[in-house]
This record gives structure tokens, sequence and C-alpha cells, in this order.
């Protein structure tokens, strides 16, 4: 608690000054006697006795209306963040050449697997040098032959990471294929479309006449949009040519960073009913195109043959799109002053009708 103006209690200190001119009034109007011999063996009442507690009842609702002029509050503190993030749209390809192994930190596993690991470190961030993406809008978008949206774009990313867990690589050889410029297309299509959304939702909530800023009712504001594509083969599925989706997402602002997945010595693990195989998967990675659609829309193509290299890209992607988060403090008061003043009162009018019947005078 706290006094909005505190130099008020320094009328405190004329409260002795007024007690002891009262004091004084009061001997003035003393009845005169030849003598107080006589005068000091009369007994004294109880309510005698009791007279000077209408005094000090006086001086006390003085003192609490001094301290509620005072102004006593308490103060709240409130935090208001608002947070410039980035759109991202992770394109991850799940087709079956991701089943190809793929070292991680020593372990084999299949390319899908750490795709799937270094893409939950860069979301949720690492001991290795990623600090994660909590403040921005994160959605998935998968693709084999065909792209679908796995998660669309989430401030919540527990719910992004339960889907990218869940996601697994095609199994059905009718659905197996390579659609980039359809994937491109769908997730340009997203990060577009949230920010129509979010214009909608700002231009339902502000008056006619007032200005729309690029700030969401949450306090988000979308500072640039993100696709990051990772795929291992090249485009032979889907309706759009990679290079016109990526003119697509250049017209609208977006910004593309591909990473090629994969190394020229893979192979797959393979089981049957003689045991365990390791058959050799050819690198159809095709890295011309790759390069050309991230320079195209202002972004960089890098190669990732393993873990620790995919590790390094991701890093980088992470340090060129930095958030902003501003945190704007401010105390919201509740006023305690009501208390003060409703003591005061209740102190003025007991002393009043204490003095005008159980500690009466008679003139």
């Amino acid at each position: 608690m706290e006094l909005y103006s505190p130099l008020v209690l320094l009328l405190l200190l004329l409260l002795p000054a007024l007690a002891y001119l009262a004091r004084r009034r009061r001997g003035h109007a003393a009845v005169k006697f030849p003598s107080l011999r006589d005068i000091r063996q009369c007994p004294v009442s109880l309510r005698q006795r009791l007279r000077p507690l209408l005094n000090v009842a006086r001086f006390a609702c003085i003192a609490l209306l001094i301290i509620a002029l005072a102004r006593p509050r308490k103060g709240t503190v409130l935090s208001e963040i608002s947070t410039e993030g980035v759109a991202i749209e992770v394109v991850a390809d799940r087709s079956g050449s991701m089943q190809a192994e793929m070292d991680y930190f020593g372990r084999k596993l299949n390319r899908f697997e750490v795709v799937k690991k270094v893409l939950s470190d860069f979301i949720s961030g690492d001991k290795k040098g990623l600090t994660g993406r909590s403040n921005d809008l994160i959605g998935l978008v998968t693709f084999a032959r065909y792209a679908d949206t796995t998660c669309p774009l989430v401030l919540s990313h527990n719910v992004l990471l339960e889907f990218l867990k869940k996601t697994e690589i095609v199994r059905i050889r009718s659905e197996d294929g390579t659609a980039i410029g359809d994937a491109i297309a769908l997730a340009a299509a997203r990060l577009k479309k949230v920010e129509e959304e979010i214009q909608q939702r700002k231009a339902q909530l502000v008056q006619p006449g007032e200005k729309i800023s690029d700030e969401n009712e949450s306090g988000f504001k979308i500072k640039s949009k993100v696709i990051i594509l990772l795929t291992d083969g090249i485009n032979n599925a889907g309706q759009y040519d990679p290079l016109q989706a990526a003119e697509l997402a250049k017209n609208w602002g977006i910004k593309i960073y591909t990473i090629g997945i994969g190394s020229a010595q893979a192979y797959t693990t393979i089981q049957t009913p003689l045991g365990t195989y390791k058959m050799p998967t050819g690198q159809n990675l095709d890295e011309r195109l790759l390069q050309a659609i991230a320079e195209r829309t202002g972004g960089f193509y890098g190669r990732a043959d393993n873990a620790e290299t995919l590790h390094q890209i991701v890093e980088k992607i992470d340090e060129l799109e930095k958030t902003k988060v501003k945190s704007i403090q401010y105390t919201q008061y509740a006023e305690l002053f009501g208390p003060w003043t409703l003591a005061a009162l209740l102190l003025l009018v007991l002393e009043i009708l204490v003095s005008c019947t159980i500690l009466r005078k008679v003139p």
C-alpha cells in the first residue's frame, strides 16, 4: 500500500496544538470559588471520568480524515507484451526416399526422423545454440505426392510438436512422390491467409475512422513471413511448378529457405524373414532447383548430409529471423480511502450520540 499525497500527513502535526488549545479553552471557562478544599472532597462520577474520551474520539476522527485525504491505495503491476514475431511455415518432405538412413550425432536414424528432431529443437530450443521460437506463429505442411496442412499456424507450439511427432513417412505407394511446387504454393497461401484473417479481426475491433495497425488484438505483429523447405528429392508430382510457386511467394512477401537432405552414400535398412539388410539408395536431390527457389525469394540454400550440418543450417535461419518482444509494465491502483473515511464518519456519529445521551453535559 502507498499514499498518493503523503505530504497531507503533515496535518497530523497540528493535532497536538489543537488539543492544547482545547484544553486551555476549558480552563478559561471555570467557575471561581473562594476555596477548593470542599470541592476536591466531592466524589467524581464515572461519566465525568469518561467525558475526556469525547475529545479523543473527535481528534481520532480528524486523524482518520487526514489519512483519507492522503489517498491510500494499493497498486497491482500489470504487463502488456507486444511481439513482433515471424510467421513460419515448415514444409517437410515425407516421401519414401526419406526412409534412407542418416547420421544423428552417432546414431543411425532415417532422414525424416532426423528432420523431426532438429525441427523440434528449432521450435522449442535446445542446449546447442537454438533458443526456440516461442513468440512466433509456426505451421507445418508435409508433402509427398500430395501436399497437406498437418498443423495450421499456431502460437501454442505444444500442439504443433505433437502433430510433428505423429507424422510418418508415406506407406501407400500411390501416395509416394515429391510435389515441391504444390507444397510451396500451399504454404504460401497459408501465410497470406493468416495475415488476411488478422486484418479482418482488427477491422471488426476498431471504430470507424480509427487507424488499423499491423498488430492484432493479442499483441502479435507479423514482422516477416518465412517458408523453411526440407526435401531430399526432385519435383516429380503436383500441379504447380516450383519456380512459379516461388514467384508467387515472392509477390506475397514470403522468403523461402531451402534445405537439401541426404548424401551420396545413403542406405535404407530392410527387414526380411532372412534378416536385416542395408540397401543403397540413389541421390536424386535437385540442388539447382532448391538454390533457384531460395535466391528468387531472398533466402538461401543449404545442404545437410547429417544431423550436425542440418542443425547448423537451422541455427543460421534462427539467427537471421529474429523476433522482437517488447514488454510494457504499468500499475493499476485500487483506491483505499473509502474505509478510512467510513471509519471517521462512524466515529463522529458515535461521538455525537454519546455526548448527547450517556455523557451529556448539563448547563
